[in-house]
């Protein structure tokens, strides 16, 4: 039995007892208080409403979550870590590097970007001319400029910022998100993953999925780009009468079996199944938005993969305006042929990049003046997040980068963080974090305060362990956090 489900008693209390009620008594009673009392937390969930929205520790600054995972490793010194020094100093060795071999071999000199970089915002934050509408946002986003990963492989890293463990089979933030507070729209999942139009990251399901938590927790996939119109009933009062029908049916076997708790369980994500049938075609239907927000989003671009990407950002409005916690939306898929579906950018980065960054670049950026022309942003946390960055050198014998865990970049935006605001930074070439050095488990641990979540506290008890999002590490970093 979890501790949640005992009643709460307090040192003081049993102090009491130990003083007024017998001293062996009452001291046994305050061991009893550190075992119950150890710092766990444990969500009380009923079988029969596993959605049902819950209070979080503490004050929370966000109710729900966006969080955009460009697959592929982005390029940090391409995109939002501008190093003068390694424009000055492109073409030479880097110091301290020679024979530096990385994921895929040896590394050759320090190569300058090839798009500019410019000051942008009243706060003049440079950022580079490859996702010129993202930069046009700055005063909206805190940089956090000295992340690192414990790999350089993409599989295990998309498994370290999605779950933070590098092996499979542990829980997505968004699965703990959701175990944690539920929803608070009991029509759609707590949870959503909206994969890239392309296809599915590298690590596919372990990005949503609920590990060793319990099922009901994980992320429901879905697209904007294949509408689910084959959930849409003929009859609404007809399907209406069904479900009442098998209600009545449900309870009564429900009955028969004595209160069974796993029956219980499956009898609710049924119900949530039958109440999406109307739900959903609802969220995923487009067409209702005016044309301006469709050319703000470019739902009509003739590019395919940009229209696709674009039409995911608006869904994820959709669904964060209607309650769903945590959305997960991807910019990039897993594809043989390196940086063909993602930001994976080895051999030519130039021309793979060119065409990642538009589809990125406007999509993305409507999606953030979206929320914050509706006023989500005051209770919406974004964050902006890839799996580990890229080298300041170009490989030897390609125009490209080679996978770099030592020093990368995170954005967040909108409530319970500082903005304009930079956190955090990479040495002078961007090659290793030297300042606030940072891992994804102090990312994770500053969401879940803003959540109103203690990192520490919030456990599964799993094969004999008490399991965390952030393992045994994390601190909150409390430097960018708005306390207002």
């Amino acid at each position: 039995m979890s501790s949640s489900s005992f009643p709460d008693p307090t040192r003081r209390a049993l102090l009491g007892g130990a003083l007024f009620g017998g001293a062996g008594l009452g001291l046994a009673q305050i061991a009893l208080a550190d075992l119950l009392q150890d710092g766990r937390w444990r969500p009380s969930i009923s079988p029969s409403t596993p959605y049902a929205a819950r209070l979080p520790h503490h004050r929370a600054r966000a109710k729900r979550v966006l969080q955009i995972y460009c697959t592929g490793a982005v390029s940090h010194v391409d995109t939002w870590d501008y190093k003068p020094e390694l424009l000055k100093r492109s073409g030479e060795p880097m110091p301290g590097a020679e024979g530096l071999i990385t994921f895929q071999g040896e590394n050759g000199n320090l190569q300058r970007s090839p798009w500019a970089f410019r000051p942008r915002g009243e706060c003049g934050k440079w950022t580079s001319d490859l996702l010129p509408q993202l930069g046009s946002l700055v005063d909206e986003m805190c940089f956090v400029h000295s992340l690192t990963s414990k790999t350089n492989t993409h599989g295990p890293g998309e498994n370290f910022m999605g779950t933070g463990f590098v092996l499979d089979g542990y829980p997505s933030a968004g699965a703990w998100v959701s175990y944690a507070l539920g929803t608070e729209n009991q029509d759609l999942p707590a949870f959503v993953a909206l994969p890239d139009p392309r296809g599915v990251p590298q690590s596919s399901v372990n990005n949503w999925g609920p590990g060793f938590l319990p099922a009901a927790f994980q992320g429901a996939p879905f697209s904007a780009n294949r509408p689910l119109a084959h959930l849409k009933g003929p009859d609404v009062a007809r399907d209406r009468d069904v479900r009442a029908f098998l209600e009545r049916a449900n309870e009564r076997h429900l009955a028969e079996r004595g209160a069974d708790s796993d029956l219980r369980a499956r009898i609710a994500s049924y119900e949530l199944a039958a109440r999406m049938q109307l739900s959903v075609p609802e969220a995923l239907d487009l067409a209702g938005e005016p044309d301006s927000i469709h050319r703000a989003y470019g739902t009509d671009h003739p590019d395919k993969v940009h229209a696709g990407f674009a039409r995911n950002c608006l869904l994820s409005r959709r669904l964060l305006e209607r309650g769903v916690r945590f959305v997960q939306l991807f910019n990039g898929a897993y594809a043989m042929g390196e940086g063909i579906g993602n930001w994976d950018g080895h051999k030519t980065l130039h021309e793979q990049y060119s065409k990642h960054g538009p589809v990125l670049d406007q999509p993305a950026a409507a999606l953030l003046r979206d929320l914050k022309t509706r006023g989500l942003l005051e209770d919406t946390l974004v964050m902006w997040v890839t799996e580990f960055g890229r080298m300041p050198t170009f490989q030897k014998g390609a125009s490209g980068r080679d996978h770099n865990p030592a020093g990368f970049t995170a954005w967040l935006a909108g409530a319970g963080v500082k903005a304009p605001f930079s956190y955090g930074a990479t040495d002078d070439f961007g090659h290793r974090a030297v300042e606030q050095v940072t891992g994804v488990h102090d990312l994770y641990a500053t969401v879940l305060h803003i959540l109103g979540l203690d990192h520490e506290r919030l456990t599964y008890y799993h094969n004999g362990i008490e399991r965390r999002l952030t393992d045994v590490e994390g601190r909150v970093l409390r430097p960018i956090l708005d306390e207002g």
